[in-house]
């Protein structure tokens, strides 16, 4: 039995990794940041009480600017496999906190090799790591977008992105480790958080078609992007550490899409829903450097590691909705009970 460890496993992509890596036959370890409230709820179909027997998915307190707890929970875990997906992930959040965003992003990456190198050396056993690289980091780059083309990063998310990637490729090279760089585009399912703007679009629509909110305010409507399926995604990571040789590999659907034609294809789902009579432009969810057009080019992916997406955009947006539907249905009910009903898509970054 092989073991794997995730960092950011509380996480959209976290938790489809770890469901996969399960049904491979893996023991998995996840870091999860403390907090006074429990926000495992994405694994609560694969978690099991770590009283019982034979469990095989483990979580441990840590976070990637702790250096010393990271350090405990790889010598005690011993992982063959380190996924690193632990982020501050939101681009318009991260011109608000800079610092907090590099210090995660890029040197906890740093942290993090620094420790893997440590315990390959003094333990003797390889470690493989996957960073997950973001389409952000390509930025003002023209299309399509793939390996070769220049970073031309427009955040500090994406500069601390691009900045983890080097970190990557350098102590590959420095100290040949197995170290493999993920470029993942865009890429959304039900589980993705309310502030990013497709969930956005599939939870307000949702509600909207309901009666439990009227208005839906966004930032760039013409800002067109790759959007793949997340649970497709996750096997591209696992494949790059399967492979004889480390190497780095954009991941992507290999069409783009504007979130204009996004919320049509939301809206579409819903009965006489005419989005435009409810979506208001909000300067406040411009970036202050905007990226336009992301495009990915996935040739390498799929001639190299056999991997192609499986769902389609269509799918994609009609899948988040129906799940969304259901979610506004059940605050129907709630409402009709005199439960009090929260406006929603109004105050979120």
């Amino acid at each position: 039995m092989k073991t794997a460890l995730i960092t950011g496993i509380t996480g959209q992509d976290g938790s489809f990794l770890a469901e996969f890596l399960l049904s491979k036959g893996y023991a998995v370890h996840g870091i999860v940041r403390r907090a006074s409230t429990f926000n495992t709820e994405r694994l609560d179909p694969i978690y099991a009480d770590p009283h019982e027997t034979n469990v095989a998915l483990h979580l441990h307190y840590g976070d990637l600017t702790d250096g010393s707890g990271l350090r405990h929970i790889i010598e005690k875990v011993s992982p063959q496999e380190i996924y690193n997906l632990g982020a501050q992930s939101h681009v318009r959040v991260s011109f608000d906190q800079p610092e907090y965003t590099a210090d995660v992003v890029a040197t906890g990456t740093l942290r993090l090799l620094e420790i893997v190198r440590d315990y390959a050396g003094s333990s003797g056993k390889e470690v493989r790591v996957y960073q997950a690289g973001s389409s952000e980091m390509f930025g003002a780059a023209s299309p399509p977008q793939s390996e070769k083309t220049p970073f031309y990063p427009r955040s500090p998310y994406a500069v601390s992105k691009v900045a983890a990637h080097w970190y990557m490729i350098n102590y590959r090279e420095a100290y040949k480790l197995f170290l493999s760089n993920g470029i993942l585009f865009n890429h959304e399912s039900p589980r993705r958080g309310e502030t990013f703007v497709t969930r956005k679009i599939t939870r307000a629509l949702s509600r909207i078609h309901f009666g439990l909110q009227t208005k839906l305010f966004l930032g760039n409507l013409d800002a067109k992007r790759d959007w793949g399926y997340a649970g497709d995604y996750v096997e591209a990571m696992w494949l790059m550490l399967q492979q004889d040789s480390p190497d780095d590999y954009v991941v992507a659907t290999g069409e783009a899409h504007s979130v204009g034609e996004f919320l049509d294809a939301a809206a579409a789902c819903c009965t006489s829903l005419d989005w435009t009579k409810h979506v208001e432009t909000d300067p406040r969810y411009f970036r202050p450097t905007e990226v336009d057009y992301l495009l990915g080019d996935p040739s390498k992916a799929r001639e190299r590691l056999g991997w192609t997406p499986r769902v389609g955009f269509e799918e994609l947006v009609r899948m988040m909705m129906e799940h969304d539907l259901e979610l506004a249905k059940q605050e129907v009910t709630l409402a009709s009970a005199g439960h009090k009903v929260v406006q929603r898509g109004v105050s979120h970054a």
